[in-house]
């Protein structure tokens, strides 16, 4: 497996699924998150203003009530997003 760092967190490349301290990332291409039509980088509206997340303000990510145990991007989105 390829691995890279950034900003302190490993991370594995090319789209799979990613590790920021010990959680794991979704993947875009996980079945729940197609279904949902995650993206982990859009522009309008975002994870980290999505009454689902509870990660830190400011932080890279953070914890999603949709899937459960893992972490999405703050500036993801899906079609589950709760303003």
């Amino acid at each position: 497996m390829n691995y890279e760092r950034s900003e302190g967190n490993l991370m594995q490349v090319k789209g799979k699924a990613k590790e920021q301290g010990d959680a794991l990332m979704v993947n875009e291409k996980d079945a729940q998150a197609v279904s949902l039509g995650y993206t982990s980088d859009v522009a309008a509206q975002v994870c980290s203003n999505c009454s689902n997340y509870s990660g830190m303000a400011g932080g890279a990510s953070g914890p999603c009530g949709i899937f459960s145990g893992k972490h999405v991007s703050a500036k993801g989105w899906c079609s589950a997003h709760a303003g």
